[in-house]
């Protein structure tokens, strides 16, 4: 069982640890208005407009504030059809959402709709995003919104987990649905890159990448960024440019196994 306090102290962990400029998120997906968290601003309500799901996301990362949006409060479709707030309707799934705009032709914007992650219909009537380190609720998963460095570092921390790497699906479009519909699908990690309205509306910089995933994983992985960072390679990472530099004796014998001059 997750304990929110721990979950609270291992974001502020994970933000000193990686050097990051904005805060860690919390994501908890709604099943009914009881689930919205107390504190928690309503975009029509409190702040007496609409809000795509990456403003919510950037007020929260960037000025600590604690959102709930349901299906009323949002501006942009794509998080109501990708978290599963709404049936898709037959006009998006046959691609018109993509061309002319962004699809070569009207089967390559059926192509993208029909592998768009979708969350299943009915299931949720919101979402709610908060700091995590002052989340007062359990959330479903955690978003950081990392540079490439601390990207590396936190590809590293999985790999010191279990040893395997992360298979994402990455695209141009729907940052938020990207960032969160596959982890609640797989209950993986995920990495994916800021759309265009991220950019535009949600202010998300030109090095930043989405990293997400479950939170019950978040210790397991605050875990391995303490022990890359205690063996010497954690941030900030020195650049040195030395030609036959020391390697570690494990590079050495693996590279002479195979006929390497080393």
């Amino acid at each position: 069982m997750l304990n929110v306090n721990e979950l609270n102290t291992q974001a502020v962990e994970i933000e000193s640890v990686l050097r990051m400029k904005t805060k860690p998120l919390a994501v908890k997906m709604l099943e009914k208005e009881e689930d919205i968290p107390r504190g928690a601003k309503r975009p029509i309500k409190d702040l007496g407009c609409h809000l795509s799901l990456c403003q919510a996301v950037s007020l929260a990362r960037r000025q600590g504030m604690s959102i709930a949006e349901l299906k009323e409060d949002m501006w942009c479709f794509e998080p109501v059809l990708g978290l599963g707030m709404a049936e898709a309707p037959e006009y998006f799934l046959e691609g018109h959402n993509r061309y002319p705009g962004t699809a070569s032709t009207l089967e390559a914007g059926r192509n993208w709709a029909q592998a768009f992650p979708r969350l299943e219909a009915g299931k949720y009537i919101g979402i709610a995003v908060a700091p995590l380190a002052s989340a007062d609720f359990v959330p479903d998963l955690f978003i950081l919104y990392t540079d490439s460095s601390q990207l590396t570092q936190l590809l590293i921390a999985k790999n010191w987990m279990d040893g395997r790497d992360i298979t994402s699906t990455l695209s141009g479009h729907a940052a938020c649905v990207y960032t969160i519909a596959p982890v609640l699908k797989s209950g993986q990690f995920q990495v994916a890159v800021p759309c265009f309205g991220d950019r535009r509306r949600g202010m998300a910089s030109d090095e930043e990448i989405i990293f997400s995933g479950p939170c019950t994983l978040l210790g397991g992985l605050l875990a391995g960024l303490k022990h890359i960072k205690e063996a010497g390679e954690g941030l900030p990472l020195p650049h040195l440019m030395l030609t036959e530099y020391k390697l570690r004796d494990s590079y050495v014998k693996i590279g002479k196994m195979i006929g390497m001059d080393l």
